[in-house]
C-alpha cells in the first residue's frame, strides 16, 4: 500500500490530495478547504457560466482523479483525498454574496456539513464506492450549505 507522500509528484495525485494541503497531519479535510477558500478568491472574479463550467468540468474530473488515488491508496476515500472539499466548497459559494463574511460563513458551513454528514450525505458515503461517491457526498454538502447560506443572506 502507498502512502500519500509517496506518490504527492504525480500529476493525477498532487491535484486530488489538493495540491498538497491533504498531507496536513492534522484535519486534512479542513487544511483542503482553507486552501480551497484561497483559490475560491480568484475564481470568484470569473463570470458566472465560466464558474459554473469550472464546478461541472472540477468535479467531472474529480471523479476520475479520486478514483486513482484511492486505488493507488488501497482505500475508499482516504483522508489526504481532498480534491471534493475543493469543489464541495466552490459548490457552496456559487451564489455567495461579495465579503469575507461570507465567504468564512461558506467555509464554516461546508465543513459542519462535510464533517456531520446529514441524510442522504452519510447514505452516499456509505454506500456509493469509487471517485463518484468521494466526490458525491462533499457535492452534496456542498449543495447543503449554499442553501443555508441562501437561506441566511435572504432573511436574516
Amino acid at each position: 500500500m502507498n502512502k500519500p507522500r509517496d506518490i504527492i509528484f504525480h500529476p493525477i495525485h498532487f491535484l486530488s490530495l489538493g495540491l498538497g494541503s491533504g498531507l496536513s497531519p492534522f484535519a486534512p479535510g479542513t487544511a483542503g478547504t482553507i486552501l480551497a477558500v484561497l483559490l475560491y478568491i480568484p475564481l470568484s472574479t470569473l463570470s458566472f457560466w465560466l464558474y459554473v463550467a469550472v464546478l461541472v468540468l472540477g468535479s467531472l474530473l474529480g471523479i476520475y482523479l479520486c478514483e486513482k488515488t484511492s486505488a493507488k491508496l488501497g482505500g475508499h476515500d482516504h483522508p489526504a483525498i481532498v480534491w471534493d472539499e475543493f469543489l464541495g466548497y466552490w459548490l457552496t459559494m456559487l451564489f455567495a454574496p461579495a465579503g469575507w463574511q461570507w465567504i468564512v460563513t461558506g467555509f464554516v458551513l461546508f465543513r459542519l456539513f462535510d464533517i456531520w454528514k446529514p441524510w442522504p450525505i452519510s447514505v452516499v458515503d456509505r454506500k456509493v464506492k469509487g471517485g463518484l461517491g468521494i466526490m458525491l457526498d462533499d457535492l452534496i454538502a456542498g449543495a447543503y450549505a449554499l442553501g443555508v447560506m441562501q437561506i441566511l443572506y435572504f432573511y436574516i
